[in-house]
């Protein structure tokens, strides 16, 4: 599952997981030292809590009877408050914690001869608390007898937690963008080569003549980009080797053919004659095609050109020449390419469809993506299940074709591996109204080059 927010370079991957992973370190860390912190708070405060409980009680028992209540107003302050009441104790339920935190007041007390019973209540602030503590917390009670009919109320108004220090922020902050720097500057030495390697491999699978990728950065890219230059140059050399081979076939073959051409003039039988030399012209037009289907992709330079310009000056040419063609006018599209062999695949197509039905309609469609040259023609059409196999060298229809109307069953071979050569597609679909429709896809992203 791809998220929309989610960047798609390597470099910017790394930066926000790194990022991520900091600000989550940072944030699991203070909160760790922060409930730490928070429990070291909390047992301070009890044992000052008993501390001052136990302390003030002693105080108060020791004093006349006349100058507690005044002695307990002074001991007052802004999160305690200690009253002096008399009369008979009051009785309270106590919990388990409630209880525990009285007895370890009522072990500190002084030794007498009778035992004194110390009573803890915890309970949320009222509005009446709020008036002596707006912020209180929670607040404790605790009541502890000084004298027979007399007891010590010492109320406890707990401040809310210390809030987060800046520094916390502030660190965590600088954490982030040191190490997103630190991510950043290693996702650059990766993936600077990384994207020279697609470069080239881009061009490379489009036929064009690979750059050497620097070897560069890490080991790993590094080794990649070292295979890369290894594996392109031996494509190179094999493909120099295979268009010298090539050629002296090619020379090869012709030498023996003109031969025969000029033998038959020596034969007096003028049928003789007229047969061998039809047999001879099939020999060399089948050579001349299977050597251009063999060599026609891939030895061109790429170069820039309109690519509705030469599809207009394709089916101008062969509309001088009597052909039945319609070009639909475009505005112009410029694309990098061989534009030999693109005028070739759309030569091809162009004479099927005349050759095959009846006439060709040529028009270009543009979108942000591709171009697309698109033949319409009014012939039978080609079935389903035939549509990918007539595009296999040698393949011919017999419903649409035979030896009288002539093809060796390369032509649309060719044209999808020209097409391929330069990332498109190619494919063949039967119209509504009847006819054949071929759509010839080529990716325009080199088209500002």
């Amino acid at each position: 599952m791809t998220f929309g927010f989610w960047p798609r370079t390597l470099a910017a991957q790394l930066v926000i997981v790194t990022a991520a992973a900091v600000l989550l370190s940072n944030l699991a860390v203070a909160a760790w030292f922060t409930t730490g912190q928070q429990q070291l708070t909390e047992s301070a405060l009890t044992d000052r809590l008993i501390d001052r409980a136990v302390s003030s009680a002693a105080l108060l028992a020791s004093i006349p009877a006349k100058q507690r209540a005044p002695a307990a107003h002074a001991l007052s302050s802004g999160v305690w408050n200690f009253q002096v009441h008399r009369g008979s104790a009051p009785y309270t339920d106590m919990n388990a914690q409630e209880r525990a935190l009285a007895t370890r007041i009522e072990g500190l007390l002084p030794k007498g001869k009778t035992h004194r019973t110390v009573l803890v209540e915890f309970r949320a602030p009222t509005a009446e608390d709020r008036t002596h503590r707006s912020d209180a917390q929670s607040v404790t009670e605790i009541m502890i007898p000084l004298v027979r009919g007399t007891q010590l109320f010492t109320t406890f108004y707990r401040p809310p937690p210390a809030p987060w220090p800046v520094q916390s922020f502030v660190a965590t902050a600088v954490a982030i963008v040191v190490t997103s720097l630190a991510a950043a500057l290693v996702a650059g030495r990766v993936a600077r080569p990384l994207g020279k390697l697609a470069a080239a491999a881009s061009v490379a699978a489009r036929g064009g003549a690979a750059p050497r990728v620097p070897e560069q950065g890490p080991d790993d890219v590094r080794r990649a980009a070292s295979a890369f230059n290894a594996m392109n140059d031996q494509v190179t050399r094999t493909m120099e080797s295979q268009r010298q081979l090539l050629s002296a076939v090619g020379h090869d073959l012709r030498t023996p053919i003109t031969a025969m051409r000029i033998n038959t003039e020596f034969i007096e039988d003028a049928d003789t004659r007229e047969r061998i030399e039809k047999n001879i012209q099939e020999l060399q037009e089948l050579t001349e095609a299977v050597l251009s289907a063999a060599k026609g992709v891939g030895w061109e330079q790429m170069r820039k050109i309109d690519l509705a310009a030469l599809a207009e000056s394709l089916c101008a040419d062969l509309e001088e020449m009597g052909k039945p063609v319609a070009w639909e006018a475009h505005d112009p599209a410029p694309l990098c390419c061989r534009a030999n062999e693109i005028r070739r695949a759309v030569r091809n197509l162009v004479e099927n469809a005349i050759t095959y039905g009846k006439k060709a309609d040529v028009r270009l469609e543009a979108s942000p993506e591709r171009y697309e040259i698109i033949v319409e023609d009014e012939g039978p059409g080609i079935p389903q299940a035939d549509r990918e196999r007539v595009f296999e060298p040698f393949v011919r229809l017999e419903t649409s074709r035979s030896a009288e109307t002539g093809g060796s069953g390369l032509g649309l071979a060719l044209v999808k591996a020209i097409v391929q050569g330069h990332g498109g597609t190619i494919r063949l679909e039967n119209r509504d109204e009847g006819g054949l429709r071929a759509v010839l896809c080529l990716p325009r992203e080199t088209a500002a080059a």
